[in-house]
């Protein structure tokens, strides 16, 4: 079974959290990607950003469904959750509507475990640390290609 290791692509394109939402836009189309690794000035992995984070900006804002107990008026989704919808749809830069809770692989682990990650979480990126350093990046393309589906 073949590992991230054998995978990966390590010629990653990253952007910078400072990177403007319209530059954003422009460079994926302009590099045929649908997302990339948002890291820091230092190299440091801090997000990762895909089209879907763009497209969600325009969204329609979800007003949350309230419960009224006597004269009380209860939201039965936390704060928080609409705070964090109202701040992506107004943002500018791709620090604020990047994904920061960030789901990596060792460069060890098996393909089969990857799928899985990626099926069950949902996602089209997950990048390769070797301890705190990114070195490479599997997408749902090397994972086919890789399972020989390609």
């Amino acid at each position: 079974m073949p590992t991230a290791k054998e995978i990966m692509k390590t010629d990653v394109i990253t952007v910078p959290p400072e990177m403007t939402v319209g530059e954003l836009g422009r460079f994926l189309i302009e590099k045929n990607i649908s997302g990339a690794p948002v890291v820091d000035s230092e190299g440091a992995l801090v997000g990762i950003v895909t089209e879907n984070d763009l497209i969600s900006r325009d969204k329609r804002l979800h007003i949350p469904t309230l419960l009224r107990v006597f004269d009380a008026y209860i939201a039965l989704e936390p704060p928080s959750l609409i705070e964090k919808e109202i701040k992506k749809m107004a943002a500018l830069v791709v620090g604020d509507i990047c994904t920061r809770d960030i789901i990596t692989v060792k460069e060890d682990t098996q393909l089969e475990d990857i799928a899985s990650i990626m099926a069950e979480k949902r996602l089209n990126l997950v990048p390769v640390m070797r301890g705190k350093k990114m070195v490479g990046i599997v997408g749902k393309h090397e994972v086919l290609k890789a399972a020989g589906e390609i």
